[in-house]
């Protein structure tokens, strides 16, 4: 979108990348003509980020609706933006997913926990499960940002080890859980003849052109 608080500069000058203005004459025309080329790509750009919020709203409001239509069939009222769903056309062909991903944080319980963890190894030594203790040092893996894996932390708590000490480290992690807030998602399939469901791609790096 255009900034508004843009200070153009004065007639019959351009502004530079470095902030200077230089009188039009003074441009080489391949210039002026890559000017011409790169902001009518960027109008064009700009429009259809437009057309594509549209159609994310559109969507999310179309499947709220219909859900509250179908609900209203047992007498039930639907409040807020609420869990996954996927809706099908009557034939198959086409499928529509709306997805909310919560966004999960540690507090500092997942680090009692890892302390409670590791008392249990150290109980266990010989006879733990090596592959075990790996898969326990893998989630508390940290990446660069120093985040450990919400998939791998969450796992753990699957494993059962007929120990008491064991099911308090997964309680304490069950209590660490914050969720800090969610985003929503809208994915769009079509069935391709081998009956796989294909995305229709808004995202243009990845749309085939007509060429």
């Amino acid at each position: 979108m255009v900034d508004e608080s843009v200070i153009l500069p004065p007639k019959g000058f351009w502004e530079n990348a470095k902030g200077d203005y230089v009188r039009v004459e003074k441009i080489q025309d391949i210039d002026k003509a890559r000017d011409k080329v790169v902001k009518k790509l960027i109008r064009n750009a700009e429009k259809t980020q437009s057309i594509l919020a549209t159609v994310k709203d559109d969507a999310f409001d179309e499947i709220a609706q219909f859900l509250q239509l179908s609900a209203s069939k047992y007498g039930i009222k639907l409040g807020g933006e609420k869990g996954n769903v996927t809706l099908l056309s009557y034939d198959g062909r086409y499928k529509v997913q709306r997805t909310i991903a919560e966004h999960i944080h540690f507090d500092e319980r997942l680090q009692i926990a890892k302390h409670m963890i590791d008392e249990c190894i150290q109980r266990w030594q010989k006879g733990s499960n090596h592959n075990i203790q790996v898969l326990i040092n893998d989630a508390f893996q940290v990446d660069k940002e120093g985040k450990v894996s919400t998939s791998r932390i969450l796992g753990l708590r699957k494993h059962k080890m007929n120990d008491p000490e064991w099911d308090k480290a997964m309680e304490a992690i069950a209590d660490s859980i914050q969720v800090s807030g969610s985003k929503s998602y809208v994915r769009f399939y079509e069935r391709d003849k081998h009956g796989k469901y294909i995305a229709i791609s808004l995202d243009i790096a990845s749309v085939e052109g007509a060429a």
